[in-house]
């Protein structure tokens, strides 16, 4: 059997989740072709049915639910961890002063030239649904985003990861936390990521005829 391709992001949480693996330290587990890839590049991926087992976003899942399952371990979901939306602090887009009084960021938002880390992201899903869908939405990486929002090359931007405890450090300010709107709106924890396999995928292993459902 020729090896998986197994690809995730190489932040914290995924290196950890699937080092075991990777190292061969798990008995009788497949070889794998490990790619590490951002999280745009990997729902990218996964819509190109690039991978076997593969980390992506919960926006981006729902739209290949066809070509991928969801497995039980290794999701982000959770409370509190959700991507903020942030400016320089001499932006005049005003901070909403609660996650439940957002109307007037959001028409502004609406017209702003906000960075977001991916199409199929969550984190543009939730500003999307936020403001009713971002008229200039500008892609870039992630890591990006910080450094492109201080330079007033746009004037917001998603962020996401380690952005949430770093951002202060770039000479900006959080307009609104997206997972506590969330939390507020809908009562329930915030669904980030999770890992997929594909459906092509035999159930069973060795040569069995039997593909995935």
């Amino acid at each position: 059997m020729k090896p998986l391709r197994l690809a995730f992001s190489s932040c914290p949480n995924d290196t950890f989740i699937f080092y075991a693996w990777v190292a061969g330290l798990v008995p009788n587990a497949p070889a794998v072709d490990v790619h590490l890839l951002d999280i745009d590049q990997l729902n990218r991926t996964a819509v190109a049915s690039g991978a076997d087992v593969i980390k992506i976003s919960i926006h981006a899942f729902a739209q290949l639910r066809d070509h991928y399952a969801l497995l039980h371990s290794g999701g982000a979901l959770g409370r509190g961890v959700g991507p903020l939306v942030v400016a320089r602090k001499d932006s005049p887009l005003r901070r909403a002063p609660a996650a439940t009084r957002v109307a007037e960021l959001a028409d502004n938002l609406a017209r702003a030239r906000v960075a977001i880390p991916g199409e199929l992201t969550t984190a543009a899903l939730l500003v999307g649904l936020l403001i009713g869908g971002l008229q200039n939405a500008v892609v870039m990486p992630f890591d990006r985003i910080m450094p492109a929002v201080a330079a007033g090359e746009v004037d917001a931007g998603v962020i996401i990861h380690e952005g949430r405890f770093t951002f202060g450090a770039h000479g900006l300010r959080r307009l609104v936390d997206l997972g506590e709107w969330w939390e507020a709106s809908t009562g329930l924890p915030l669904p980030l990521g999770g890992i997929a396999v594909s459906r092509s995928l035999p159930l069973e292993p060795s040569n069995s005829p039997v593909s995935g459902t």
